[in-house]
């Protein structure tokens, strides 16, 4: 990346992270101001909610140091990856599997995944489940939910084809995983998953033949082939 895009996309993904920590921040300040008040009636529910706040932001904060801070080169300390979508991920409407196979993988490999659980998480607006596994040639990423779909913007925002200058706090989770994919010397495509859902995957430099993206109707159909990622904008959510 050049200085001027990589500074766009650092200041998005900062902005985006303080939109995540607003929410637990904000009740933990609630909590402190109820029990300012000295109203003992409510002084166990404001000790739970700022216990419980402050142990959301603390598990957010975790996966995020190590989905967008973590270099091979500095090595990392703490909790394993599963763990910390485990802990993530559990206080939401979407149950997150990570396979011991996933587990496996290398470091840089599994930072590519946590940023994939991410992109699959924005396509559950209703909630849903996110199945990570080992596939061929890296991560693999099942999304099943209602209403599970890729916005278009974030597709581009995936395959690194729209332009730096258009992307926004929505769409740069997307393009931010899609460098991780390019520095990894892979891409990502698109498979269709019954009944709703889809998967997301790596794609080394071995593989040579991609087929050509699907139609919407035969996204979501049964029997389709794998896509690449600039074909995956087919779910049903919408923008």
């Amino acid at each position: 990346m050049t200085g001027t895009v990589a500074m766009h996309v650092l200041e998005l993904l900062t902005a985006r992270l303080c939109h995540e920590l607003i929410g637990p921040i904000a009740a933990v300040n609630n909590g402190v101001e109820i029990l300012a008040e000295g109203d003992t009636d409510f002084a166990a529910d404001a000790v739970q909610l700022v216990g419980d706040s402050a142990r959301r932001a603390g598990t957010r904060l975790q996966f995020y140091r190590f989905a967008y801070g973590f270099a091979p080169r500095r090595g990392f300390s703490g909790p394993p990856p599963h763990e910390l979508a485990g802990d993530y991920f559990a206080t939401t409407r979407i149950a997150c599997d990570y396979d011991q196979g996933a587990r496996s993988l290398p470091l840089e490999w599994q930072k590519l995944a946590c940023n994939l659980l991410l992109v699959g998480a924005e396509a559950l607006p209703r909630g849903g489940s996110l199945r990570l596994r080992a596939g061929p040639a890296g991560p693999e990423l099942t999304v099943s939910g209602g209403a599970a779909g890729l916005a278009p913007e974030v597709t581009a925002a995936l395959g690194l084809v729209c332009p730096v200058a258009e992307l926004s706090t929505r769409t740069v989770q997307g393009y931010f995983t899609g460098l991780l994919a390019r520095d990894l010397g892979c891409r990502l495509f698109g498979i269709p998953a019954e009944p709703e859902g889809f998967r997301l995957a790596a794609a080394g430099p071995e593989v040579q033949a991609v087929p050509p993206p699907p139609t919407a109707s035969s996204f979501v159909g049964s029997g389709a082939r794998d896509a690449p990622i600039s074909g995956i904008a087919t779910g049903s959510r919408k923008t």
